[in-house]
């Protein structure tokens, strides 16, 4: 059945040895064939191609084909395509009786220190990306808290993310740790982009021997610190963790301070935003207090010093996590937080929007935007917002609103000292920082809580050259020996100093009520003001006209002190006494102050103030 066979070209004196190849034989050598490199492959044409012998020219035409075709697939993943071409080929070279070459024997070079160092760094790059495993995921997951990695995903504009540090590994030995080594060490650190711009990220993983800090760990989370540092760009911390690394002792300890110097280092240089997603206790509660901003995630983040255990023993108290230190303690009671979102993806999108208001550095302006909210809009329900009657409250949660470009509203702090509202904004695409009065919450009174929180808003306004938009509506700081005991002189002086020692633009206007110190204190002309108004029913004086002529004519007949109070309000229970002076720039319409603060903004955008030359402050802490 075989075609006729040709003369061959032996060598000279020589003979080709040949035998039968049982088809097992022949498939092993075209799977060896396919998995060797190219050139071994190529090196095999090239003696069949010179031995010119086989069975046949049909022989050496097989021979060839099939070599060919196994150079073709060479380096290619063996689908089950490929098997079935290696197949066919075996089936080709074992046709009927032919009788096929020997095949030479082929040597398997072992792998160079190249290709060895490859595999391993793609070993550790596999694990740092697994994390702890799948189960500790899963179990990441079932509490409805990301992983490290998804939630830097999420951070950050998409395919933008850059990690430093991947194959970082602690260095510890002692309690069996040479055992438990991870790559990247419980924490994700690098830099990416949000809205186009440089951000730096260290993102701890729970997952890992619970995100604990050990010597190496702190050590990646310096080197982005620095790095931010060094280019001027935004630091966001992602939380989760269950403290110091018991068994590096001191090491661990020394970590964190090292840490701690950093946040002091960059504080009003560069933007730094703290996220608890997770535990956060002990000493690592430090570094989100020493931050700008501050997120927590409800019923799954918590911040203590010392942790129910503790307070069990020590007071014999029982309490559990969220009660000591849960989001809501610390947005509502301790202020040590800004905002409480309900899980991870509302946090992470605070913190996109909270640096869109804030520049890359104090070495730059904050980023203006577009916008299609006219900066001439007249806001006419302004002029009705304020009622007649003095003693009645209002909301000014709402002139703020109107005010602003609409929808740039960002209050942080919304349910801590309700009485004093603090807010990222916009003013004409503008970013500006607003601090208002609250009637609707203790009439608007100065109290402990408020100035602490205020003035802790405006030095991060003027660290980094936000200028300050202040509404007043304030009868004066709030009276009683709760108050004065626990230090209302030396925490109301914050935020005379915070606001005397602002040197941004500083534009105020007095919607109604501007008595006493308060008066004083909340950025008037005397501290420096820029550009201050009043509203026609301001009313700017020492105290109210019935407490005043209670003073003035004490002992007097009810009816005379009523009438002399009349007379005071009239005189005195107006702007004009202070535009007389100049305390007011102008008395202006409500509904035009949009415009005119639009206005001031551009005026004052390359105001240029410094204070004079000093080491530092000794604010009244």
């Amino acid at each position: 059945r075989r075609p006729k066979k040709t003369a061959l070209l032996l060598p000279p004196g020589g003979t080709l040895p040949r035998r039968p190849m049982a088809q097992s034989s022949t498939w092993k050598l075209a799977q060896a064939c396919a998995l060797q490199p190219l050139r071994i492959v190529n090196s095999l044409v090239k003696q069949a191609a010179q031995a010119q012998a086989a069975t046949g020219p049909l022989g050496v035409g097989r021979w060839h084909g099939a070599c060919r075709t196994l150079s073709t697939h060479t380096g290619t993943p063996r689908t089950a395509g490929s098997q079935r071409t290696l197949a066919s080929m075996a089936e080709l070279i074992d046709d009927d009786d032919d009788y096929v070459l020997d095949a030479p024997t082929l040597k398997h070079e072992p792998p160079s220190v190249k290709e060895v160092a490859r595999q391993r760094v793609s070993d550790l790059e596999r694990q740092a990306l697994e994390g702890g495993g799948p189960d500790r995921i899963a179990s990441q997951h079932a509490r409805g808290k990301l992983t490290a990695r998804e939630r830097v995903s999420l951070l950050f504009d998409d395919g933008t993310f850059r990690e430093t540090d991947m194959l970082k590994a602690h260095r510890g030995t002692d309690f069996g740790m040479e055992k438990k080594r991870f790559a990247g060490d419980g924490v994700v650190t690098g830099q990416g982009k949000i809205f186009g711009r440089t951000v730096f990220v260290c993102s701890q993983d729970f997952t890992v021997l619970g995100g604990s800090l050990s010597e190496t760990h702190a050590e990646k989370i310096c080197k982005v610190m620095d790095r931010a540092m060094l280019v001027g760009a935004p630091v966001v911390g992602l939380s989760d963790s269950g403290g110091a690394r018991i068994q590096e002792g001191i090491a661990s300890l020394g970590g964190y301070a090292d840490v701690f110097q950093r946040n002091v280092n960059a504080s009003g240089v560069i933007p730094q935003i703290s996220v608890i997603m997770g535990p956060c206790a002990g000493g690592a509660v430090y570094s989100p207090a020493l931050t700008d901003l501050t997120f927590m995630v409800r019923n799954t983040s918590y911040m203590f010093v010392t942790g129910p255990d503790v307070v069990k023993s020590v007071t014999n108290e029982e309490v559990d996590s969220e009660q000591l230190g849960g989001a809501v303690v610390h947005t509502t009671q301790s202020g040590c937080a800004h905002h409480a979102l309900d899980d991870d993806l509302q946090a992470l999108a605070a913190v996109r929007l909270a640096l869109s208001y804030l520049p890359q550095s104090n070495r730059e302006l904050p980023q203006r935007v577009q916008t299609t909210d006219l900066p001439t809009r007249k806001v006419l329900t302004l002029n009705e917002v304020v009622p007649e009657d003095p003693n009645q409250a209002y909301d000014m949660r709402s002139v703020v609103q109107q005010v602003c470009d609409a929808g740039s509203i960002f209050e942080l702090s919304p349910g801590y000292a309700p009485n004093i509202l603090t807010s990222f904004a916009r003013l004409d695409g503008r970013p500006v920082g607003v601090v208002a009065n609250q009637p609707a919450a203790l009439a608007g009174c100065l109290d402990i809580d408020s100035s602490i929180k205020a003035a802790r808003f405006v030095r991060m306004c003027d660290a980094f050259r936000l200028p300050l938009v202040t509404f007043v509506d304030v009868p004066g700081f709030l009276p009683g020996t709760n108050q004065e005991s626990n230090g209302i002189i030396r925490n109301g002086a914050k935020l005379l100093f915070a606001y005397a020692e602002a040197t941004v633009p500083k534009l105020t206007v007095i919607t109604r009520k501007a008595y006493g110190g308060a008066y004083d204190v909340m950025a008037s002309k005397h501290l420096r003001g820029d550009a201050n108004y009043a509203w026609p029913g301001a009313e700017i004086a020492v105290m109210g006209a019935q407490g005043a002529c209670e003073i003035l004519f004490r002992g007097r007949p009810r009816e005379e002190v009523d009438a002399e109070a009349d007379k005071y309000r009239h005189t005195f229970s107006n702007p004009i006494k202070a535009a007389e002076r100049g305390f007011v720039d102008a008395v202006i319409e409500p509904s035009h102050t949009r415009r005119i603060l639009c206005e001031d903004l551009e005026t004052f955008e390359n105001k240029l103030l410094d204070n004079p030359s000093k080491r530092h402050a000794n604010m009244p802490l």
